[in-house]
Parts: structure tokens; C-alpha cells; sequence
């Protein structure tokens, strides 16, 4: 395969496919917070969402590797299966919860603490280089710190008004905005639910390093996000009915409650979690980590766009921040590759067949 389609496999496709993602973990955080509040349990929304994405799954993991040369499923690959449920099970818990008691802004600031967690466990399992005197580590970590940088001052600084929008705003856009002030006065709430999204950010850091080397061994993301959701709602089912024991709480009326949690579902815990695993599989845990500072940014241009918000120069000004440090991070990482693999870069490299070794696992 030719340099240039390698780099777009290799750079491009992961890019982009990540940024989706973070689209769509935003547009989660919003539909779930407007379902709790109307009375969803976040019980009842993580069962029928790992429900929902297992049956999605199901089907692509059959077609998509069906002609693949795959390791057999051992019981140890079962077992570590599960261990990645509970511990997703429980990163989402808390997540959700937080999201409960905050909203979905407070969800996207509390994930900058995802790349610098997994950076750090990435460099303590030997799975990320880092050489101080290296023009490429120094790269990454001045990176990553002005990720984080811009992500703060997205939420702390709100700055002078730079696009007002004058249309009048939907009901579903004053509904989210007094969920907003709603949650920012009850100050009690507000720190618990910080807590408890610095806890799922932190759980997911280590689930991402587990996949990362879990997956290593077993080359194929679509069967291991069936196994992975159907393992949650395992997990996900009898905690939800001890906490649920009514049968009224599982019944879901066709409203906004049943579209967040098809939206999850699909575009979530199924959409989401491949794109996810098969980043980490491709570029690695940091990589993935970094797109999380983005969220902020995203939230922002959609509360313009969909909420008819407004835009201030503070959003303005921490998305450019991270604009920077998403550039400078990749730059070091591309640097790196090409250090390690320059033949790939200059499209030298290929076997008798034509195909990059890496792409191998994936042509069926």
C-alpha cells in the first residue's frame, strides 16, 4: 500500500472518526441530562442502552470478521472481556450520576483529566515513549498541558459576547438552559458530581489502557464491543433492578427518555466504543485521551447552532488554545512514527501483496 493511503489510515481516518465520536458523546451527555430530569433512571438508561448496542453489534461483529483468521475465544480473553464491563460499567455510572447532579458543560471540563491520567498511565505500562531530550515527547507533553489549558479557560473565562443569535430559542433550548441554572444552584450537588466525573475520567484512563493492550492480543473491535456491551448489561441489569425494583421505571414512554436512550444506544455505547477501541488499537491510548479536551469546544459550537446560544469570546479564544495543543500533540506523534517507520511515509513500504503489514488485520 502506497505511503499516501497509509497516512490517511493511519492519520486522517483516525482523526476524523474520533472527532464524530466526541460529537456524539456530547450530544449523549445533553439528550441524557434532558431525559434524568423529565425521570429517567440512570439505572434503567444504562441497561437499555448496553441492551441496544449489543444487538447493534451483534450482526457487525458476525459479517465483519467472518472471513478474518482470529485467535479463538479463550476463556481468558472472556475474562478479560468482563473486566473491561464492570470497570466501563462503573466509569459510566459515575459519569451518568455526575451528569445528574451537574450538566453536561460540567461532564466536558471534568474530561481534560483524561489525557493527562492516561498519559501517565500509558508512560508507567511502557506503552507511550517519552524521551525529556526527544523533540517528539517534548512535543506531547507541552501538547497535551496546552489542551488542558484551552479547556479551562473555555469553562472559567466567559469573556465579552462575540456572536449574539437573535432567532428565538426552541423549547428544548430553554428546557437544557434551566436544567443549567437549575444544577449551578445547588452548589452541594455540584461538587459531588465533580467528584464523581473525575472518578469516571480516571476509570476510563485505565480501561483505556487495558483495551489497548487486551487488544493487541486479540485483533478485532467489533467483537470485542458486543462482548464488551453485552458484558455491561450483564453487569448493568441486576444493579439496575435492585435499584429499580419497580416495574413502572422500566417502562419508557415514546418520548424524549426512549430518544436518548436509542440515541446512546446507537450512536453511543455502539458508535462511540468502536471508534474508541479501534483508535486505540491504531494510534494508541494518548491519542484517543487527547480528543477529550474537544468535547468542550464541541459543546459550544452546538449550543450555538442547535441551541441557538451565544458565543463568547472565552469559547472563542480556549478552542483556538486547544486547536494548538491538538496540533502540536499529533505533530510529535507523526514525528515519532516517522522515526520509528519512515518508510511508510515516503511510501516505500509494502509486502509481496501490496498491503501495509498493520492493515492486514483488517482486510476481509
Amino acid at each position: 500500500m502506497a505511503g499516501g493511503q497509509y497516512y490517511f489510515y493511519r492519520e486522517v481516518l483516525p482523526f476524523v472518526a474520533t472527532v464524530m465520536a466526541e460529537c456524539t458523546t456530547v450530544g449523549v451527555a445533553i439528550f441524557y441530562k434532558a431525559a434524568v430530569v423529565k425521570g429517567l433512571s440512570y439505572h434503567v438508561f444504562m441497561a437499555y442502552s448496553y441492551a441496544i448496542s449489543a444487538l447493534v453489534t451483534l450482526p457487525l461483529a458476525y459479517f465483519s470478521h467472518r472471513k478474518t483468521a482470529l485467535p479463538p475465544l479463550t476463556l481468558g480473553v472472556f475474562g478479560r472481556i468482563f473486566l473491561l464491563g464492570v470497570i466501563g460499567f462503573v466509569s459510566q455510572s459515575c459519569g451518568y450520576k455526575g451528569i445528574e447532579l451537574s450538566n453536561p458543560t460540567m461532564s466536558s471540563a471534568m474530561s481534560n483529566l483524561n489525557p493527562a491520567t492516561t498519559f501517565f498511565l500509558a508512560i508507567l505500562f511502557r506503552m507511550e515513549k517519552l524521551k525529556l531530550t526527544s523533540v517528539s515527547s517534548q512535543a506531547k507533553i507541552v501538547g497535551t498541558l496546552v489542551s488542558i489549558t484551552g479547556a479551562l479557560v473555555v469553562v472559567l473565562y466567559q469573556g465579552p459576547m462575540v456572536i449574539t443569535t437573535h432567532r428565538h430559542r426552541s423549547p428544548l433550548s430553554e428546557f437544557l438552559s434551566s436544567i443549567v441554572l437549575r444544577a449551578m444552584s445547588e452548589q452541594a450537588n455540584w461538587i459531588v458530581g465533580g467528584g464523581l466525573l473525575a472518578a469516571a475520567n480516571i476509570l476510563l484512563s485505565i480501561w483505556d489502557i487495558l483495551q489497548a493492550k487486551f487488544v493487541k492480543d486479540y485483533p478485532a473491535e467489533f467483537i470485542w464491543v458486543f462482548w464488551y456491551n453485552l458484558s455491561s448489561f450483564i453487569v448493568s441489569l441486576p444493579v439496575g433492578i435492585m435499584s429499580e425494583p419497580k416495574l413502572s421505571a422500566w417502562i419508557v414512554p415514546v418520548d424524549v427518555k426512549l430518544s436518548a436512550i436509542v440515541y446512546s444506544g446507537i450512536m453511543g455505547t455502539a458508535f462511540s466504543t468502536i471508534v474508541h477501541i479501534w483508535g486505540l488499537h491504531v494510534k494508541g491510548p494518548v491519542y484517543v485521551a487527547m480528543f477529550k479536551p474537544l468535547s468542550i469546544a464541541i459543546a459550544a459550537i452546538l449550543g450555538v447552532v442547535s441551541l441557538g446560544d451565544n458565543l463568547y469570546l472565552g469559547s472563542v479564544v480556549g478552542s483556538s488554545i486547544i486547536s494548538v495543543g491538538f496540533y502540536t500533540v499529533m505533530w510529535g506523534k507523526i514525528k515519532e512514527e516517522i522515526s520509528d517507520t519512515p518508510e511508510y511515509y515516503s511510501g516505500e513500504a509494502s509486502n509481496s501483496n501490496g498491503e501495509a503489514p498493520l492493515l492486514k488485520h483488517y482486510v476481509v
